[in-house]
């Protein structure tokens, strides 16, 4: 069941035989996961090469079942005698386990049969001497933008890997990705009046990260504009999130309909499956099935068919996030969303989760703000998700007018999500930059607290 690559071959060898020791020794059920990874990264601060790190590893992941109860084990070394060493750990663990009744596989008739090609792997090895390049050009472009006057430092970095997973129910598949990424940060000004910012790409293939000129002309100038910041005085005003942080928004929502969060009624929208919650613009969409996209994957981590699917639709919660285990405890199915480390339980996680773009533009979006806060930086994590309090430190600029004016820092904006949400008004500006991605986002009515 399910599609194997020629390259795993040998994991899928590998994993099949020690799920079928596992019931022969008196598992009721198994799972084992064979990560296949090799990595290298560059650092460099002033033109001058610091670090360069290569990683080669295969990793070796064996959860089992007795009855109701589950135990985990993991190990980088796959020798036989080390793998069957692993096995009697594992059962003697589970055997000693306390009961979880909602644990278990998933359910045979939502695995994956057809695994979709999303071209997730670019076949290219790049060289340390290749990453010290791309680190350079970025630097390079930051510290030529007028007013930079000093660098944290640049890093590029590559990946390449495998992963195998086997299931005691028949489940056999194997998926195989790159990814290649470069940054910079930079200092702006000088003495007591220093400004940092930072950007960076990141992408399946080479041939589709930003230009190394482009990522570090945007740091350096990111830096600059933030110099020479007012402070604000507390009001109550519109605040609009740029793309790169409202994403964060999404990432707040994830939070709030996550299975696990639901079944313990963690969640101030626990009660809330099928109502609005956004206005009836927003639409919000997890695609795993993206081409070359940064979350994609054909099948989740217990082996269940992935689908594009809404989480919000015309404002409207339709779903919650859920692996086998959180479903089973809602009494519902799994929505295909698991995901896990080699030594740990499944859980929920999106794929590639974005917003869809309005018509109207970012210029349009903020044309009627007399007075407001365009954001640029966030800081700290004050949000419980509980009650949906929200409170987070803050920097950008002020909106005088419709217009972005003077940088302004040190304040906080406040507010509390379920009304957030309900706020949201998105641009037209959606980039597909990172996992989960937003357009500019409008916000009325949030507290700024400042001097």
């Amino acid at each position: 069941m399910g599609a194997v690559e020629k390259s795993g071959t040998q994991a899928v060898e590998v994993l099949t035989e020690l799920v079928a020791r596992a019931k022969r020794k008196g598992a009721t059920a198994a799972e084992a996961m064979l990560v296949d990874h090799v990595s290298m990264s560059v650092s460099q601060r002033l033109g001058e090469r610091e670090n360069l790190g290569r990683s080669e590893g295969r990793d070796v992941g064996l959860r089992v079942f007795v009855g109701q109860r589950q135990a985990m084990v993991s190990t980088s070394d796959t020798t036989p005698a080390t793998l069957e060493t692993l096995l009697d750990r594992a059962l003697s663990m589970a055997r000693a386990a306390p009961e979880e009744p909602y644990c278990g596989l998933a359910e045979p008739m939502l695995l994956a049969r057809h695994l979709p090609r999303l071209d997730l792997l670019d076949p290219t090895e790049v060289t340390g001497d290749q990453l010290y390049e791309r680190a350079a050009e970025i630097e390079d472009a930051a510290r030529a933008v007028k007013g930079v006057s000093n660098s944290e430092g640049a890093g590029a970095s590559w990946r390449r890997g495998e992963n195998t997973l086997v299931t005691s129910d028949g489940f056999v598949g194997t998926t195989a990705g790159s990814m290649f990424s470069g940054g910079v940060s930079v200092v702006a000004g000088t003495g007591t009046g220093m400004e940092t910012d930072h950007a960076s790409t990141r992408a399946r293939y080479e041939e589709d990260l930003e230009g190394n000129a482009d990522i570090g002309k945007e740091a350096g100038e990111r830096a600059v504009k933030r110099l020479n910041p007012r402070k604000l005085d507390s009001m109550s005003v519109p605040v609009v999130f740029e793309p790169r942080l409202s994403n964060s928004i999404l990432g707040h929502l994830i939070g709030a309909i996550n299975g696990p969060s639901i079944a313990r009624g963690t969640s101030f929208l626990r009660k809330d499956l099928g109502n609005e919650v956004f206005g009836n613009d927003v639409t919000i969409v997890d695609d795993p099935h993206r081409l070359r996209g940064l979350g994609s994957r054909p099948f989740d981590a217990e082996g269940v068919a992935t689908k594009n699917m809404a989480l919000i639709e015309d404002g409207v919660l339709k779903t919650w996030l859920l692996s086998s285990a959180s479903a089973k405890q809602l009494g519902l199915r799994t929505t295909g969303h698991a995901a896990r480390g080699l030594g740990s339980p499944p859980s929920p996680s999106p794929s590639n989760l974005y917003m869809e773009p309005s018509e109207v533009t970012p210029d349009e979006l903020m044309a009627d703000i007399k007075l407001g806060v365009f954001l640029t930086d966030l800081i700290g994590f004050g949000v419980n998700m509980v009650t949906g309090d929200y409170s987070r430190g803050a920097s950008g600029f002020l909106i005088e007018n419709g217009k972005r004016t003077a940088a302004i820092s040190e304040f906080t904006i406040a507010g509390n999500l379920r009304d957030m949400f309900r706020a949201v008004r998105p641009a037209s500006d959606l980039e597909f930059r990172y996992g989960s991605n937003a357009p500019t986002l409008r916000i009325d009515g949030m507290t700024v607290a400042g001097k």
